[in-house]
């Protein structure tokens, strides 16, 4: 592939992200493609009517960006609502495409960035900037995907998980002892549901400290890991970003007497608080501390875990001892006052204030590249090296065995390191939508190993929206049910569909072959795992629609994602042969000619497209994923051979 079709442009003097990883030239003279309005801190680009952004990753709305305002400002916010600019991440690639011409530009800057993709004017991206600085990389190509392919190329391999991770896994923040993990594997075994994890949330830990298990909750933890282990589910526990303060704990002790902790001006360490109260944030920018808190891993890892989730990584602050004095003495001027609308709503923000302050976030320090820099900086690129922090500890702790790893929190190169879960959605159908529409550019952006909580993880949900979003959720390579404390239950054993959820995850493992051989195509060949119809259809049809997904080289989806419905208009852009799954082995087929179509979906059901030249193989299900075995395979072919595929295969297990 042609690599000269790059370009790299300065402006200012930016702070590095080590987000790209091969060089590129700096080139000399004015940014092209854009106006460069340097006292407005602003980048303007004319689009033309035929234009769609794609891009940035996790966001609000639909797969073309138009018509929003997008901030780079990666926020611990559980409500993603429509209005919202930030959610947990910050990945500022675009792709800008039509007919007449694309173009990728990357936006390499750690730094507060907003995206203004024709809402101020219609017919103008504005790229506005905190701070004047930036790398910027201009992507050509022929094409959108060799223009992602090449982008993909500069910022390095997506992470590669264990083949055992593209299973089936149930979480729930309540977990609270061994017993009730238990009961999770016992009930799943009773249904007859495969699954290969058990998530565990903050309950495990000692009052919430990391690197700790609570051993009244979890006695010998490592017989129990190797209890369940023998029952084949891996457990993963959640590390969170905070280091609880208290004499006598390690993890604390020394964190600071390495110097491993965020600062102040002043040079004391940052109290803030959250799940345990008063907490350090390692400096994960400083690269002994990354080391240090990289290494703790292994207290873990020792007790035979072999898969983790970071959290709480923007990073997520209750509040900080210096900004909760500060309320404290303010409210004491609202005593005995007659609050009038104006008044009430002041002491409401000023109660309210208290978590994630934007104040906070200038309250302390990184040691950066032998720099000493203000936080809200460099806040996007915190959580990236959480998750880097872990990566890189793996391959000494772990040098030729996978370890599972995502985060919430995420920037353009922690894709190299794990893989992400799309935050604390809701239990709202159109939170299965947004799942739908965020996978693209999730890809795009190299985060392959990705997928939101199956039935959403805020509010209370429904029998029906749980069935709609696993028969998603069986195609997204993060495969996991997660619910909040204080929710409906919302494991698949406690429905009456139970066995409608078992041959829906059944299907998930006969698709294990070609969902994991089309995950490393994508990640060893630098390209995108799910796709917009349109990077592959030209026709104006495919340009509109965002619901349905291209997924590898064979297949098209069209996930249901509305309440009481039956079936669904698919807009086909070519020939496709339909089947319609009720379980992997029970399926009709039918050869549906190009145009729109309206199908029949029960909740029982899973609608599959077969692409003309495409194949699928599935396998015979199995409990877990060690069972499932790539010989004798079932191919689902479309004016195409079986040979005609190319299966990918490996141990699943060992270091690429």
């Amino acid at each position: 592939m042609q690599r000269t079709q790059i370009k790299k442009y300065r402006i200012g003097k930016p702070i590095p992200t080590d987000s790209v990883v091969v060089d590129v030239e700096l080139e000399q003279g004015a940014i092209p493609y854009f106006h460069t309005d340097e006292p407005a801190k602003r980048l303007t680009f004319s689009l033309e009517k035929e234009d769609r952004v794609y891009g940035l990753g996790e966001t609000i709305r639909g797969m073309n960006k138009r018509g929003w305002i997008y901030t780079s400002k990666n926020a611990d916010d559980p409500v993603h609502t429509e209005d919202k600019r930030s959610l947990y991440a910050s990945q500022n690639f675009i792709l800008i495409t039509s007919d007449k011409r694309s173009l990728g530009v990357y936006v390499d800057t750690p730094g507060v960035v907003t995206f203004d993709i024709g809402y101020t004017k219609l017919n103008e991206l504005r790229i506005d900037f905190e701070d004047f600085d930036a790398d910027l990389y201009f992507v050509e190509g022929e094409s959108p995907l060799s223009i992602v392919s090449q982008f993909r190329h500069i910022i390095g391999r997506s992470y590669i998980p264990p083949r055992w991770a593209f299973g089936f896994g149930q979480s729930r923040w309540g977990y609270k002892n061994a017993e009730d993990v238990r009961r999770v594997a016992d009930q799943y075994e009773k249904a007859g549901i495969p699954i290969d994890m058990i998530y565990m949330d903050i309950d495990y830990m000692e009052r919430f400290k990391d690197f700790t298990v609570d051993e009244k909750a979890f006695p010998n933890f490592p017989s129990f890991v190797e209890e369940m282990r023998g029952r084949g589910i891996h457990l993963v526990p959640i590390i969170d970003a905070g280091v609880k303060i208290e004499d006598g704990y390690d993890v604390y002790e020394e964190g600071v007497k390495g110097d491993f902790f965020c600062k102040k001006e002043n040079g004391e360490n940052l109290v803030a608080a959250v799940w345990p109260g008063k907490v350090h944030f390692p400096d994960f920018l400083k690269d002994s501390a990354r080391e240090w808190f990289g290494n703790k891993y292994k207290v873990l890892l020792d007790q035979g875990i072999d898969g983790f989730w970071n959290d709480m990584n923007e990073p997520a602050i209750f509040y900080t001892e210096d900004h909760l004095k500060e309320v404290f003495e303010k409210i004491e001027d609202y005593k005995g006052k007659n609050l009038d609308i104006w008044s009430f709503f002041e002491f409401k923000g000023l109660v309210g204030s208290i978590d994630n302050n934007e104040e906070d976030y200038r309250r302390f320090y990184h040691e950066y590249k032998g720099q000493k820099i203000r936080h809200d900086k460099v806040h996007n690129i915190f959580g990236y090296n959480m998750t880097r922090a872990a990566g890189e500890a793996f391959e000494k702790l772990s040098p030729d065995k996978r370890i599972l790893m995502f985060s919430r929190s995420s920037f353009i190169g922690a894709h190299r390191y794990g893989g992400v879960w799309c935050g604390d959605n809701q239990s709202w159908w159109s939170h299965l939508l947004l799942n739908i529409q965020q996978m693209p550019a999730l890809s795009m952006c190299g985060f392959l190993f990705s997928g939101a909580d199956i039935g959403g993880f805020g509010a209370n949900t429904t029998e029906d929206l749980v069935l709609r979003w696993t028969a998603f959720g069986i195609f997204t390579p993060l495969f996991r049910n997660h619910a909040a404390l204080g929710t409906r239950e919302q494991e698949m054993y406690q429905f009456p569909s139970k066995d409608v959820f078992k041959h829906l995850v059944e299907l998930r493992y006969a698709l294990v072959p070609y969902l994991y051989s089309e995950f490393m195509k994508a990640a060893l060949e630098e390209k995108m795992l799910f796709k917009p119809l349109a990077f592959e259809y030209s026709d104006e049809r495919s340009r509109e629609i965002e619901d349905q997904l291209l997924l590898g080289d064979s297949i098209m989806i069209a996930p249901v994602y509305k309440q009481n419905t039956t079936g669904r208009m698919v807009y086909l852009p070519e020939d496709m042969k339909l089947v319609r799954f009720r379980a992997y082995d029970d399926y009709d087929e039918e050869v549906l000619t190009k145009g729109d179509h309206y199908v029949k979906a029960d909740l029982n059901e899973v609608l599959v497209f077969i692409r003309k030249g495409g194949v699928l193989p599935l396998a015979k299900p199995a409990d877990r994923t060690t069972g499932v075995k790539v010989e004798n395979l079932n191919y689902l072919c479309y004016e195409a051979k079986p040979e005609d595929y190319k299966l990918y295969e490996d141990d699943g297990e060992s270091r690429l």
